[in-house]
């Protein structure tokens, strides 16, 4: 399930971003126990994931209630998103498109 290019907290965060997007802001989030259990990893690999969204203010947790995604967290990580898509992935993408001689207008046929 997890890749063994990037640290497994990092991606345990992007499972946790996902939620907050298809969710939206005021989402109730999994626990700390409920998600690590799903992912099948140790739940301080999880806690650090939610400490690191938390310190950026996109988590919130309510004590006794739960973790939830903030005000604008939504907003704000489909605008982080699309930076690391164009900054990061879509280089990449097109530095492969380039050598297999793929063009934009075939991709956009497929899909």
């Amino acid at each position: 399930m997890f890749s063994p290019d990037r640290p497994i907290y990092r991606q345990i965060r992007d499972l946790i971003v996902t939620r907050i997007l298809d969710s939206g802001d005021g989402a109730l989030l999994p626990s700390v126990r409920a998600l690590a259990a799903e992912a099948k990893v140790n739940p301080l690999t999880v806690a650090k994931a939610y400490h690191d969204l938390q310190a950026t203010g996109l988590v919130e947790a309510k004590k006794g209630v739960g973790l939830f995604a903030a005000e604008g967290a939504a907003k704000a990580l489909l605008l982080q998103e699309r930076r690391l898509f164009l900054d990061d992935e879509w280089p990449r993408v097109r530095a492969r498109m380039a050598k297999l001689g793929l063009s934009a207008a075939e991709l956009l046929e497929r899909a």
